[in-house]
């Protein structure tokens, strides 16, 4: 399906949270080493090498380390990116994807939920590869609010991707973007991380999708949603979901603002929806509703869930949130997004301006919550 542009909404959720991207944006170097490639004896197709070793069908070379070679990093993970097709009676479209987990007959393929959620009930999705060859595909599970989706094939023993850790990039770090825009497949653009924890928030009200984002200047297109953002050693780190646009509708082209899923992230809910026997996946619950009406600085609790996290911390109704885990939060949406970015069951530091006016700290342990 096409990219998801990001208009007024998307405008206003990261201009807001770019006053403190200065301040939270921080994150370890990633450890540099050698890109292991196996080079197929045959074919000639390169694949990453996760443990330094091969088959004896191929050939174990080294890509280099320290700096991004673009063209071995396209060609050692283009085999694991594939672009998916879906027809529906609402019409057709084209995203991207890529393979995370095979076995001797099918594989498993980690894309956005808004390129599959027109056929989620009827319709057909099929899986088009670097080689061209195309087969058909099935949806394993679907997460609306992390706007994630897996998809499945019939087609074993493939080329899987490498994880890398998102957790570990900064901004400035080299990054190249594999996908398939405008059905333009195995494109390969490169750029750079440009900023890190950009609260974005896409789709239809009442089923908005919340991104705490990887920002990168590499040129994201409609259709490589789903695709992979990969690190200077052809490791994934995000998966690309949304663009911003000058129009105030409608399709645009990239204008150097692309977002991207947290690696981290999404493997926590593709493992949740591909292991567990209802194919579902579990989002973190601070306990609260939201004063959708409140304009300040801040987000305002307007009452709580009994017996959740806030309420068993002793958070008050009428509190504003004003950072959590020291992120300074400016607005609803942050405080979505920043709750969003932790596993059910983590303790987090939340400060509030109690409604007496004065500040506090509380230690809140995060419920868990079935996503959609």
């Amino acid at each position: 399906m096409t990219m998801r542009s990001t208009t007024a909404k998307l405008a206003v959720g990261f201009i807001l949270g770019a006053s403190v991207v200065g301040g939270i944006a921080t994150a370890l170097s990633p450890t540099t080493g050698a890109v292991k490639a196996c080079v197929d004896n045959r074919t000639q197709a390169m694949y990453l090498s996760s443990d330094g070793t091969c088959a004896k069908t191929r050939t174990l070379i080294d890509l280099g380390s320290g700096t991004m070679s673009v063209k071995s990093i396209a060609a050692a993970v283009t085999p694991s990116v594939v672009s998916i097709n879906v027809v529906a009676s609402t019409g057709s479209g084209t995203g991207s994807g890529s393979i995370i987990r095979t076995n001797a007959t099918s594989s498993y393929i980690l894309t956005n939920n808004h390129v599959v959620e027109s056929v989620a009930t009827s319709g057909t999705i099929t899986v088009e590869f670097a080689n061209g060859e195309t087969t058909p595909a099935t949806i394993v599970g679907r997460d609306s609010v992390y706007d994630l989706a897996v998809v499945q094939i019939q087609k074993g023993n493939l080329p899987v991707i490498a994880f890398g850790d998102s957790s570990k990039i900064s901004i400035g770090d080299p990054v190249v973007a594999i996908g398939s825009p405008l059905g333009l497949a195995s494109t390969v653009t490169s750029g750079i991380i440009s900023a890190l924890n950009r609260p974005v928030t896409t789709g239809n009200a009442g089923s908005e999708s919340y991104i705490d984002a990887i920002q990168t200047d590499a040129a994201i297109n409609p259709g490589n949603s789903g695709g992979a953002l990969l690190d200077s050693q052809g490791r994934i780190i995000g998966v690309n979901s949304a663009i911003a646009t000058l129009t105030s509708g409608g399709a645009s082209g990239s204008i150097g603002l692309g977002f991207s899923i947290p690696i981290n992230q999404a493997k926590r809910i593709a493992t949740d929806i591909i292991d567990t026997p209802t194919h579902t996946s579990t989002r973190p619950v601070l306990g609260v509703f939201f004063d959708t009406a409140y304009t300040g600085t801040g987000a305002m609790i307007a009452r709580l869930s009994p017996g959740e996290g806030a309420d068993k911390a002793g958070i008050p109704a009428g509190s504003v949130i004003r950072s959590i885990d020291g992120f300074k939060i400016p607005d609803q949406i942050s405080a979505i997004v920043r709750i969003r970015s932790y596993v059910p069951g983590a303790i987090v530091t939340v400060v509030v301006d109690l409604p007496s006016g004065t500040s506090k700290s509380f230690k809140v342990t995060l419920g868990s919550a079935p996503t959609s």
